[in-house]
């Protein structure tokens, strides 16, 4: 899915009718009284060859805040700023109406792009609604038939050049992971600069400062925040200069518990969220001073390892904390003994509110992403594996000796080792991470997910193939001219 495109008009213009079409199923109620629409319905839409994401919203009334329709309309107000593309759809046969007007002006401020679509235009009762559409400013208007699938190909021309503007983007932005290495060369990590900035993820639970933290970093207030929890919704991304470090920063929303999330726009927020730790190299996890480490906390610490991306836990509040030696030893303790896959990962504690600890959090992204891009050759490896060997050999599980030839390094962001070896489905769990520890300890890689393979090597033995000389052709050559034996 390149981009994401919210489909956005007045109550019982069709817009539910073309999402079900996009999708190919009905997934959206549709009815001809107004207003059926309430919640923020997301889908996978496929358009010719295109493949996007579109949402389906309430119709955009005129209304107070306080009111459900009020709420509903915030509620698509936010959907117009988190999608990538707004389809802004009116009644031709109703024609342009004063809320269209109103709504249009409100579109060409908020929306990145916006494109114009007169749906009911069958038959030529639409004629004139078509073209009262140009009064609204939004250009060329596209003649829509959504319920008899009219208009799909204008729709199609529009979107096609945006959605290789989106997908050019997407592949600017998405971060090198999984690199794949040739030969034994030290390449050394990717020096971060202002056109390929380093890629840092700010993620927790809702309320534990993550834009607090981030204003912080910028030095002036960029990003709305207050005491109440869930402020922010989206991922929102900026770029900056940390003391010499290019980065780009996301700020995404607070991630409860999935039984928790049970509005809309909230599920849309924490999707987002889970994006922006697949497009980041570093993750940082944000965790409340007063209740580390609770169960969400864990799932967004291991989510980032899962993907594979270096990970930085934050401590915030630490201003707040009265007895910070005594609870500085806690954590730790419980970070070693609930995050085994993480061992050794940076634990900082910081204060979003009066800067503490920010020297430290830079230092510990930075030596993150070394760590992430860490490199070791061949010859390092095996040196290695031989001592590990040694000091505690594989088991031999059912009399099968287990033998572990050679290893190398495959891959870097996050590193991944591949090990030849004899039996690798009957190599236990316990002995892989007896080797990954290792790897960690020796190869100094604390805390940064590290990847190891067995692949299974049979052994060859050369003269296999060749015939063995027996004794009447040992006799033959032993032979003399006159068929004596010598």
């Amino acid at each position: 899915m390149t981009f994401s495109l919210a489909i956005v008009g007045r109550p019982n213009v069709g817009k539910s009718t073309l999402f079900n079409r996009l999708v190919g199923k009905r997934l959206a109620l549709v009815d001809d009284q107004p207003g059926v629409t309430r919640d923020l319905r997301e889908g996978a839409a496929r358009l010719g060859d295109l493949r996007f994401t579109v949402i389906d919203t309430a119709g955009l009334e005129e209304a107070t805040d306080e009111s459900l329709q009020g709420r509903m309309r915030k509620l698509t107000e936010r959907a117009v700023d988190m999608a990538d593309v707004c389809l802004f759809m009116i009644d031709a046969r109703a024609g342009v109406t004063p809320t269209d007007e109103v709504f249009a002006e409100i579109l060409r401020k908020r929306a990145k792009h916006v494109i114009l679509a007169a749906n009911k235009g069958e038959g030529s009762a639409a004629d004139s609604g078509v073209i009262e559409a140009w009064s609204l400013g939004l250009g060329d208007p596209i003649r829509l038939s959504a319920e008899h699938g009219e208009g799909m190909n204008d729709l199609y021309a529009h979107l096609m050049p945006l959605s290789d503007e989106f997908a050019k983007r997407a592949e600017a932005e998405a971060p090198e992971t999984d690199v794949a290495l040739d030969g034994d060369e030290d390449l050394g990590p990717r020096v971060p600069t202002a056109k390929k900035p380093l890629q840092v993820a700010v993620v927790g639970r809702p309320n534990a400062g993550k834009s607090t933290l981030i204003n912080q970093i910028l030095g002036e207030e960029r990003l709305l925040t207050g005491p109440e929890a869930g402020i922010t919704r989206d991922a929102i991304s900026l770029q900056l200069e940390w003391d010499g470090l290019h980065m780009r920063i996301f700020d995404t929303a607070g991630m409860r518990k999935k039984a928790r999330v049970q509005e809309k726009l909230e599920k849309l927020s924490v999707g987002d969220g889970l994006r922006a730790v697949k497009f980041a190299e570093v993750v940082i996890v944000l965790l409340d001073a007063d209740i580390p480490f609770e169960q969400q906390d864990l799932r967004l610490a291991d989510l980032a390892e899962r993907e594979g991306r270096a990970v930085v836990v934050a401590v915030n509040k630490w201003d707040l904390e009265p007895n910070k030696q005594a609870k500085l030893r806690d954590l730790r303790e419980s970070f070693e003994r609930l995050l085994p896959q993480l061992r050794g990962a940076p634990l900082v504690t910081v204060s979003a509110k009066t800067g503490k600890g920010l020297d430290r959090l830079r230092a510990a992204v930075e030596k993150a992403h070394d760590v992430w891009n860490r490199r070791v050759t061949t010859a390092q490896l095996n040196r290695w594996l031989t001592g590990m060997l040694e000091a505690h050999p594989p088991p031999a599980p059912g009399g099968k000796r287990i033998k572990l030839r050679y290893m190398t390094q495959a891959k870097t962001r996050p590193p991944g080792f591949v090990v030849m070896c004899s039996h690798p489905d009957k190599v236990p769990d316990s002995y892989t991470r007896y080797l990954v520890n290792g790897l960690r300890v020796d190869f100094d890689m604390p805390g940064t997910p590290i990847r190891l393979y067995l692949r299974s090597q049979s052994e060859k033995n050369p003269y296999k193939a060749k015939k063995k000389a027996g004794p009447s052709r040992l006799r033959k050559h032993l032979k003399g001219p006159g068929g004596d034996t010598r």
